[in-house]
């Protein structure tokens, strides 16, 4: 068991060893405030919403697309929507939890994953931010594009069951979609391609992978995203090359993050450099600091002043301390050792101002 766990905890330590480095390098950056970063998110989706609404296209052209796309899959054998189909609708066990999962997940895991990134991997939140909001406005340009009729709204012949209009008794939805009971013209039923109910699954399964440290929520965020795309094919609400076309748009995404995080960073700086201060007005200062300078060197000369007696009379300390040279002999006048010089004048009469114990 012990040798089973080992290369789950090396992920983990790279993992963590990752984050580390991650966070020491946007130290220089201030953590984003959670208010600010609510308000964003909540315009972002409300512009996205607003776009699916005012994407809406032409129901014949919608339903050409969707006809093209089953006769391109039924050509690549890629036809699994109508086995998935027949099960969930035979099979009520399968087919009512895979209508919640479908109209509720997405508004549940993605934003869980967004604050479990912001409070515990804070250096990954902003790319993974920008990732998730250049994702979602790639899929409102396939939206407004290419806009399909999913196959529960074909025609009966073509053999699919919409299950949320079969088991919208169990639910809070009606016949529209994963929408509420009478805001069904709130929502765009033909905005099929590409399937963001995938990609924001692969979104979440990304990063938990990548991101989280026990084996369990890793393994349940590889899941995530396959479990999202035959819920969406079984209940008859995408293709599956709508859900191809969902991880094409998060690929893209993430190719973009980083171009898109350099834009925004250049127009913050900008706009920041525009609002900021004006410094102090710099000649102020070396007018204050001008007398103390020009007042300094004349408390220079203080010192030596001071400690001149002091070196002055150290000699007269060094006489005191010398020893007699005669040694306690005493000569009579006029009588000179051998060698010694005659005294001057001036140094008799400084000789005679000395102290007697110097002599």
């Amino acid at each position: 068991m012990e040798t089973a766990r080992m290369p789950y905890r090396a992920s983990a330590a790279r993992a963590a060893r990752a984050d580390a480095g991650a966070d020491a390098g946007a130290t220089h950056r201030p953590r984003p405030r959670w208010w600010t970063e609510l308000a964003l998110l909540v315009v972002v989706y409300a512009a996205y919403s607003a776009g699916r609404l005012l994407a809406r296209g032409d129901v014949s052209t919608a339903v050409d697309h969707g006809l093209a796309i089953l006769r391109i899959e039924q050509a690549l054998l890629l036809n699994a929507e109508h086995p998935l189909n027949r099960l969930f609708t035979s099979t009520p066990a399968i087919g009512i939890p895979a209508d919640f999962a479908y109209a509720s997940l997405h508004y549940l895991v993605t934003p869980a994953v967004l604050v479990w990134l912001f409070r515990r991997r804070p250096a990954r939140y902003r790319a993974a931010r920008t990732w998730l909001m250049v994702s979602t406005l790639l899929g409102l340009v396939g939206f407004t594009l290419l806009p399909t009729c999913p196959p529960r709204l074909l025609d009966a012949g073509y053999g699919f069951v919409d299950t949320m209009a079969q088991y919208s008794s169990y639910g809070w939805w009606g016949t529209e979609a994963s929408a509420p009971r009478g805001l069904g013209g709130m929502t765009n039923q033909y905005a099929a391609m590409p399937s963001l109910h995938v990609g924001w699954a692969l979104w979440c399964g990304v990063l938990l992978w990548k991101h989280a440290r026990t084996p369990l929520v890793r393994w349940l965020g590889l899941a995530y995203p396959l479990v999202i795309t035959v819920v969406v094919m079984g209940t008859a609400n995408h293709y599956f090359l709508d859900a191809v076309a969902g991880a094409a748009v998060m690929g893209a995404g993430a190719l973009l993050t980083r171009p898109a995080t350099r834009a925004v960073e250049r127009v913050r700086i900008r706009l920041t450099a525009g609002k900021a201060p004006h410094p102090p007005q710099a000649p102020a200062q070396p007018q204050t600091s001008a007398p103390s300078q020009a007042s300094s060197p004349p408390q220079a000369p203080a010192q030596p002043q001071a400690s001149a007696p002091s070196q002055a009379s150290s000699p007269a300390r060094s006489a005191r301390s010398a020893p007699i040279v005669s040694g306690g002999c005493e000569t009579s006048a006029g009588e000179r050792f051998p060698g010694q010089r005659t005294r001057s004048s001036t140094s008799t009469s400084s000789a005679d101002d000395t102290p007697a114990t110097a002599r």
